[in-house]
């Protein structure tokens, strides 16, 4: 059962995000206090007009100085959150319930990572507690395990599945080519990804998200307030966080062609924000696209598609940039990079822009312009069969 919820309660009215990739010319300081500066100035209000502050970091800091230090704050509330891939986006919701609440007037959720900094060509993750029976795999190796499940379950070739990972990998690619945030910013020929060498069983360089560096903020007010920092905020539609069980790995009906804490949140998400049919009522999603399977295998379980049928309406083109429902037009995690703490406000940043109509022409997308004011986040965390998921539903307009 979906929660309550906090509809059309809270707004987004100043947003910043930095380029993201290898910032050898910045430190974690650096990025918060350009994301941070430029949602200041997007709201038109000033550090101090700031009630409170969640940040939201894997490995680039512990606790609320890692923010308070670069932006001098002045004695004010910082709550430093963590949920995996997903860190971002939690800094973001726990903002939001704060404004909802009344406790606080004005919130800043505000994400950033380092991960060129860490000394290795991967995530820093911490190891976690288990009792010693979970096989020790990389995130590709245990998400390549989604490619030989779907195929074998829809019966789709291996030859078929390349294509559509292909496909997908260079959709993100042509997006992120057009985005000078982006970490990726050239186009990738199909015969290029197709021969790219492998990173784990099906899966090439180019099905992987890239390591990246970058920070993104909002900044958050009720939405009866909106009105007075901008003459067109984005209002918070849904705000659904689950954490599954993580038993999926030990239950013999799990069977790697889904998330299940994915299509939960969706769900909850969609109860919320009084979405029926996403297909026809959003206007664009960004999804996390970790590795290329994961984005094919969240069109069906987000309800883009049905299952099954996913493959197909990538190869169709159903989700490029100027398809029915675009998908990730900004580049994703694939093209415009994966700063964790930064990743869930990136997104929430794309669809900012191309709300507000300020996504340049040659990138902005067609359904907005043909009426629909909806736009989609997702995030996880984790691997197949155990991890935390995010859903949010933003939109253009308050509900009349």
């Amino acid at each position: 059962m979906a929660a309550r919820g906090i509809r059309d309660r809270v707004a987004i009215v100043g947003m910043g995000c930095t380029r993201f990739g290898e910032r050898w010319d910045k430190g974690i300081d650096d990025l918060l206090i350009d994301a941070a500066t430029e949602a200041f100035d997007s709201a038109g209000v000033a550090k101090d007009d700031v009630d409170a502050f969640w940040l939201g970091t894997m490995g680039s800091g512990i606790s609320g100085l890692t923010l308070s230090r670069p932006l001098r704050l002045d004695y004010k509330p910082v709550t430093r959150v963590e949920n995996m891939c997903a860190t971002g986006s939690e800094a973001f919701r726990n903002a939001c319930y704060a404004v909802a609440s009344g406790a606080i007037d004005i919130a800043m959720a505000i994400g950033g990572e380092k991960l060129k900094d860490s000394g290795t060509s991967g995530l820093v993750i911490p190891s976690q507690p288990s009792d010693g029976t979970a096989p020790e795999l990389t995130a590709p190796a245990l998400f390549s395990l989604l490619a030989p499940a779907y195929e074998q379950k829809y019966g789709v070739s291996p030859e078929q599945f390349k294509e559509v990972m292909t496909r997908i990998a260079w959709k993100n690619h042509h997006n992120g080519s057009l985005n000078p945030r982006a970490q990726f910013r050239h186009e990738v020929t199909k015969e290029t990804i197709a021969r790219s060498p492998i990173v784990a069983g099906q899966l090439g360089i180019f099905d992987c998200s890239g390591v990246s560096d970058g920070a993104a903020a909002a900044v958050i007010v009720r939405s009866e307030d909106a009105y007075r920092y901008t003459d067109k905020p984005i209002f918070v539609k849904a705000l659904s966080f689950v954490a599954g069980s993580a038993t999926g790995t030990a239950d013999p009906r799990y069977d790697y062609t889904t998330f299940p804490a994915v299509v939960r949140a969706g769900q909850n998400a969609y109860v919320e924000a009084g979405v029926e049919d996403p297909r026809a009522e959003l206007a664009m999603a960004e999804v996390h696209d970790c590795f290329t399977p994961t984005e094919l295998v969240l069109y069906e379980d987000l309800g883009f598609a049905q299952r099954g049928n996913g493959w197909r309406e990538a190869l169709a083109g159903a989700f490029d940039i100027d398809g029915e429902l675009p998908v990730n037009p900004d580049g994703g995690l694939k093209a415009f990079g994966h700063p964790i703490g930064a990743s869930g406000l990136r997104m929430l940043f794309e669809c900012w822009l191309q709300l507000r109509g300020e996504a340049p022409p040659e990138r902005t997308v067609k359904s907005i312009a043909a009426g629909r004011k909806l736009a989609l986040t997702h995030n996880l965390g984790g691997a197949p069969g155990e991890c935390v998921s995010f859903v949010s539903i933003v939109g253009s307009e308050p509900a009349l």
